[in-house]
């Protein structure tokens, strides 16, 4: 009798291997984290199992990333979740799910970056190794990597939404860099890699700097100013401009215009995310709004050159 995926337990995922990779049915496994997506279960000491169970768009982002990741990650200077099996659909369990090795360290909601500088340098070289030309045929943004104007209702909405919570004291500075975001000119060069949701829950730390990525179910090719928006976004205060010194090639002025546009965005979500807190949609985490209120107050109150 198949389940729903709300009733994922350490059976479960024990008979799935049983049945489909039973060469892995024996490791020990226990739960790693309940993400937006996907459930992440350890098994054994190198390996994870992914498991969507909150939304539906995750079947095909899991298939995304057994398709491309394991040819990038060869060349990324930090660890990330690489995709081993892919187990498909049965009666067990409706929907895909993937086998992929486990990458240690505290997720950066959880743990912040604490040093700033080896923080600054580690996400350029990282963000330098990924954004890369796309081949033909790499997958497409949903609504990110393309111009900001597309997400102007979004944003509007976004804006509106967290200062009638209360989550905003400011919306005039937040919509200023909006407009500037939109205004500067669009990316004319090739369409690159991009990881796509880099917020602190999706990047690892130990010893207050970064030690992996994960989640690369939003990889996509286009304008790396989306992955640009990092800097404000996970780095502590005044890190940014040394991460895109260290960053090549170096950006250009419009590029940065646009990331702040991007990081924008991020935090927005990432305010709505927080306040929703544990008990709202699956994987909305309270753990999500300080940062996201950080990334704001960076946004607003720096100067872009």
């Amino acid at each position: 009798m198949a389940v729903t995926t709300t009733d994922i337990t350490e059976d479960l995922i024990q008979d799935l291997l049983r049945e489909q990779h039973p060469d892995l049915a024996d490791r020990p496994v226990k739960l790693g984290a309940r993400g937006w997506d996907n459930q992440v279960w350890r098994l054994g000491d190198d390996l994870a199992v992914r498991l969507p169970w909150a939304t539906q768009s995750a079947d095909a982002l899991l298939r995304k990333e057994h398709a491309w990741v394991p040819a990038l990650a060869p060349r990324l200077p930090l660890p990330i979740p690489v995709p081993q099996r892919l187990g498909e659909p049965s009666e067990r369990f409706p929907r895909p799910w993937i086998v992929t090795t486990w990458v240690p360290g505290e997720p950066a909601d959880r743990a912040p970056v604490t040093r700033a500088a080896e923080a600054a340098d580690t996400l350029a070289a990282f963000l330098t190794a990924l954004h890369q030309p796309a081949p033909t045929g790499a997958p497409a943004g949903r609504d990110r990597g393309g111009p900001l104007a597309g997400s102007a209702e979004g944003f509007a909405q976004g804006l509106a939404s967290a200062t009638e919570l209360g989550l905003i004291r400011e919306p005039n500075a937040v919509r200023a860099v909006w407009e500037d975001a939109v205004a500067a000119p669009g990316w004319t060069g090739p369409a690159l890699w991009l990881h796509g949701d880099l917020h602190p829950a999706n990047v690892l730390t130990a010893d207050g700097t970064l030690c992996g990525v994960i989640d690369f179910g939003d990889l996509f090719a286009g304008d790396p100013a989306c992955d640009l928006a990092a800097a404000w976004i996970l780095l502590p205060d005044g890190a940014a401009d040394r991460f895109h010194r260290a960053y090549r090639p170096a950006p250009d002025a419009a590029t940065l215009r646009r990331a702040r546009g991007w990081a924008v965005l991020r935090a927005l979500s990432g305010l709505h995310i927080g306040h929703a807190g544990d008990h709202g949609r699956p994987g909305g985490k309270s753990t999500w709004g300080p940062p996201a209120q950080a990334a704001l107050r960076r946004l607003t109150t720096t100067v872009h050159r």
